[in-house]
């Protein structure tokens, strides 16, 4: 976004590109798009509560801080600079925040911030792909803490299948020293596209993390664990940034999805009852007796369960209508169904 004549108003790294688009074609004519990060659709109070939580603030001491006479006016700060920083009051500008379950408090919060469906990768076929899967393990291991789960995992995969090997991408494995015997480590960034879309898809189990491979193990349709990264020791081990997983639980959880695979995911996504997660997972037990796992039916009205159909759409309105590209983003802003005027 331009620079503003403020504190923090310092350009974005994209504004000279966007100027230039915007004078060559002109503002009626070009629409901006901003994606929000993946299920990150928290209002602002949450918002203020994780962060507590994030930096490691005792669940007692937060709630005590809600109920102080500062937290209401912390809220309502964060919630005026969010929007100020996100530009909700450019008009040309469509603001996405793809998710997998809508937040009416985050619409209340933010009425220019449009709520869709997720952004596929479209890398699987969403019905699940044929053919025989190996009894190897492939850990896609990018937070630095999934080293500190690294030996649980390997060793309950082990006592279940001695001859299964985990290998573990990520930016700088250990010495070999520190490997255990079973997983194989490599660099993240230096594997082919072809070989890593092999094993992704190959292997008995995937471990994922973030967002895009969170969903390209949904668009693959088999079973997977998460683990975005953990904070802190013992009692106060804490999960980093878990509203992805969290999401897609919670949109599980309303089509009735067993409640215990939904438990050994949120323990096991917080580096918690590791090798009891792990075991049941190699052994098929319990929730993981099934081998077959859907996507989330999304909960929006067309085009809104797909990012990508919205973006779509709005593109073939600005083209085929000489609607100004701010009546479109309006439109999209108060949820209209296209064809947009």
């Amino acid at each position: 976004m331009p620079s503003r004549p403020e504190p923090f108003g310092r350009a974005g790294p994209w504004a000279a590109e966007a100027a230039a688009i915007e004078s060559a074609h002109g503002p009626a004519r070009t629409i901006h798009v901003s994606l929000g990060e993946f299920a990150r659709t928290l209002p602002a109070r949450e918002e203020v509560r994780e962060r507590y939580r994030e930096g490691g603030v005792p669940a007692r001491a937060i709630r005590s801080a809600t109920r102080g006479p500062g937290f209401a006016r912390e809220v309502e700060q964060y919630r005026t600079l969010y929007a100020r920083f996100r530009a909700f009051d450019r008009p040309n500008v469509l603001h996405l925040f793809p998710t997998f379950v809508p937040r009416h408090a985050f619409a209340r919060d933010y009425p220019a911030a449009v709520e869709t469906g997720p952004l596929w990768p479209d890398r699987y076929r969403r019905t699940g792909p044929s053919g025989r899967t190996g009894a190897d393990w492939f850990w896609y291991a990018s937070p630095v803490s999934a080293r500190r789960i690294v030996p649980a995992v390997a060793r309950a995969l082990h006592s279940v299948r001695p001859s299964a090997t985990l290998t573990v991408v990520m930016a700088a494995p250990p010495p070999d020293g520190d490997r255990p015997a079973n997983v194989r480590y490599l660099a993240a960034g230096a594997q082919p596209e072809r070989r890593w879309r092999a094993w992704f898809e190959r292997s008995e189990m995937r471990i994922v993390t973030g967002s895009r491979t969170l969903l390209e193990a949904l668009e693959l349709g088999r079973p997977f664990l998460y683990f975005n990264g953990i904070l802190g020791e013992g009692r106060r081990k804490r999960r980093h940034r878990p509203e992805k997983i969290e999401s897609l639980l919670a949109a599980w959880k309303r089509e009735g999805v067993d409640p215990r695979r939904q438990n050994d995911l949120r323990l096991f996504s917080g580096g918690r009852s590791v090798e009891a997660v792990v075991t049941r997972a190699a052994r098929r037990a319990g929730p993981w007796r099934r081998r077959r796992w859907s996507p989330p039916t999304p909960r929006f009205p067309l085009p809104y369960a797909d990012a990508g159909a919205v973006l779509v759409a709005v593109a073939r309105a600005l083209a085929a209508s000489p609607t100004s590209a701010e009546a479109i983003v309006q439109a999209v802003r108060e949820r209209r169904p296209p064809p947009w005027p």
